[in-house]
Formats: C-alpha cells, structure tokens, sequence
C-alpha cells in the first residue's frame, strides 16, 4: 500500500492506501450480502449494513468530516494524515456497532484495535469472516489484515492496558465505570480519550404527523434494542396531545403491529412481556400488549419499569417535553407537522441534546456521535501556508 492524497474544501487528506479502492471492496460486498445472511446477524442488521456500504454513503462520510472535493488549488490551508493506533472498547448491549464503527474507522487509515464486549456477540469477527468467505479480492481483505486486530476479553484482562497503552485515540461505548477503567489505564502523552456513555434518546411526536408511516418507524426503531439501546426511544412524547389522544395514538400502534413484525417473539420473550404488563399496571401505567404478546405499551406519565420492551406514551406540551429532559439526553426522533423553527432549535442546543433527527434516522451512525466530531479526531493536522 502507497500513500494517497483527496483535496477537500477543509484541507489535503493524506491515507496509506486509496480509498477509492476500499470504498469499492466494501460497496462490491453487497451483491453477496444480498444473496446470504451469516447467522451471528438479524436481517434487519444486515439489512443496514448493506446499505451503509453502499459507496455514495462512504464517500459522503469523508465529505461530511472534510467539506467538498475539490482540486488541489482549492484545497483549504491543511494536511490531515492518521493519528496512528485507534482503541475501540465495544459495549454488550448494541453488538451491531461493532461492523458499523470498523467499517467508518477503515475510513481513517489507522490502525485499529477493537476489544467486544465480554457478554454481547462478535458481529466484528462475524462480519470478518463474511469477508473471508465472499473473498471480493485482495484490497478489502490485504486491509482488514493489516489494519484491524479483535478479541472478546472481559475488563481484567491485560489485554485492555495493552491497548490502552499504545493507542493514539481511545473510544469507549458503554457505561460510566467502563469508560473510567479505560481512562485510568496508562495512556500515551497527548493521546485523545472519546467516551460514549450511558444516553437516553426520545421520540417527539405532533399527533397532527402521525401518519401509518410514522407509526411503523416507531415500532421498527423500537424493536432493534428495545430499551437497551442509547438510541432507542426510551418513551414517546405526543407534542400537546391530551390523554383521550394519547389513547387513540395507542390503539393505532397496536393496530400497526402485525404490518411491521411478522413473526411472533420467542416464548420467554412473549412471558416476560406479559409479567411486565402486570408490573406496569400495578404502579399506574394504562398498560396493554402488543400482538402476541411483542411488547408492552404503556399510557400514562409514571416512574418508568425496568422491563426491556416497555414502551411509554405521554403527552405533554414542548414546555414541559423540555423541562423534563433526561440528564443524559442523547437523541431525539421526530416526527413533527412543521419543520423545526429556530427558537426551537436553539433550544435542543440549550438543553444540550446530541441528535435531533428524523424517527427513522434514530439508530443511523455516523461520524458526529453524542457532540463529537470523533472521526475528525483520528487525524492529525498540519497547517500549510503559502
């Protein structure tokens, strides 16, 4: 591999390999991925992942950190080249985050090291091995051996200050005490921590929008991480919608099921629903159960349950919706009549929310995560001056 240059509105990017290449190795998957599913993944996660290699998406990652392509006597007055070692701690609730983060950080021309966590399942080793198996040439796979090293250890492990010790950038998915561990191993000078913690996310709906499109991306952004996923919508807020259209917004959800989730949960999945409808219903929530028993929908504005697929519904006024954002807001799904105005807006800044997107686009990531320009941090910069 050879050193490669791209021009961009920001400045000169400089890769160990052309990325032009490995943009078309990823994209050149996707004939095959259509073709067969490896078992370790969901369809719906496969799903996405083809589409996140698709090459107009990859490109547009580079123009989204760097600005526009341009030529080289447009280029703006820096050289961006990588920072070197990249360590990645993986969490063990969102296992598909691992391929997504190796595929955007095969971008940046680091090397990189990424630890699984301990509990969850090894899509990267999964998605590794596709590799092997589709064998789509020498690019893809001469990069993924020299540029990508993983494991599944736990927090003890010697392995993790290893990592820690060599890395440039340490990223950190998963709760509080796991980025702190990370942060207290021995780290070089002036390398760079980026911890993504505990968040919560919401989805803020206008009743007025609430078409059946509407409802169904709620249920499918629902399902994907129930309420273990930082993006997931840990409650709905109906934007001012009384209690009489709050359950009318209900019914139609329930309704909206079977369109959207064809085949019926696991038989521990269904029961322990069940349960937590109990359990809601006891401390207040108007609570009901989806098709066969998918999930729990609750009406109401209580404490919420500690039950994996709880979803609450409650309306309020965006006064209020603001006032009683989570401390750890992260993202907000929307679905509103009328595009956003500026006051409001500037409200989510103040309220320090991280994501404000379409309910679609809730698990989508990308290279601004939780406030940080993160990807842009993998590289350093020279300043050029004429």
């Amino acid at each position: 591999m050879s050193d490669h240059l791209l021009t961009f509105a920001r400045g000169r990017v400089s890769l160990p390999y052309d990325p032009g290449a490995l943009i078309a190795a990823w994209d050149g998957l996707r004939g095959k991925m259509a073709r067969q599913v490896p078992e370790a993944f969901s369809r719906d996660e496969w799903a996405y992942l083809m589409t996140f290699l698709a090459s107009d998406q990859l490109w547009g990652v580079y123009e989204s950190v760097f600005g526009s392509r341009c030529t080289s006597t447009e280029a703006g007055p820096r050289m961006y080249y990588p920072r070197g070692r990249v360590a990645v701690w993986l969490p063990n609730n969102v296992s598909l985050l691992g391929p997504l983060v190796m595929i955007l950080l095969s971008l940046t021309g680091n090397k990189l090291r990424f630890k699984g966590g301990s509990r969850s399942e090894d899509l990267c080793a999964a998605l590794l091995d596709f590799v092997e198996e589709a064998d789509p040439g020498p690019v893809l796979r001469t990069y993924l051996d020299t540029f990508v090293t993983h494991g599944l250890f736990d927090h003890h492990d010697p392995r993790n200050a290893e990592m820690a010790g060599e890395a440039q950038v340490r990223i950190v998915f998963g709760g509080d005490p796991a980025a702190e561990g990370v942060e207290s191993l021995p780290h070089p000078l002036h390398s760079t921590s980026l911890p993504f913690t505990d968040k919560r996310s919401e989805a803020w709906i206008d009743p007025a929008a609430a078409d059946d499109a509407v409802l169904e991306s709620l249920i499918n952004v629902f399902l994907v991480y129930g309420q273990a996923g930082c993006t997931s919508p840990s409650r709905v807020i109906l934007l001012d919608a009384d209690a009489a259209a709050v359950e009318v917004f209900r019914t139609r959800l329930v309704e909206a099921w079977p369109r959207v989730v064809k085949q019926p949960p696991e038989p521990h999945v269904a029961s322990g629903n069940v349960m937590a409808r109990q359990w809601a219903a006891g401390v207040g929530w108007r609570a009901d159960l989806a098709p066969d028993g998918a999930a729990v929908i609750g009406v109401g504005n209580y404490p919420p349950i500690d039950a994996p697929l709880f979803l609450p519904l409650t309306g309020m006024s965006a006064e209020d919706a603001f006032a009683h954002l989570p401390g750890n807001i992260q993202t907000i799904g929307y679905a509103l009549a009328q595009p956003a105005s500026d006051d409001f807006l500037a409200r989510m800044a103040r309220a320090r929310v991280k994501r404000f997107v379409p309910l679609s686009a809730m698990h989508h990531f990308g290279p601004v995560w939780d406030g940080y320009d993160y990807l842009l941090q993998l590289f350093e910069c020279m300043e050029l001056q004429a």
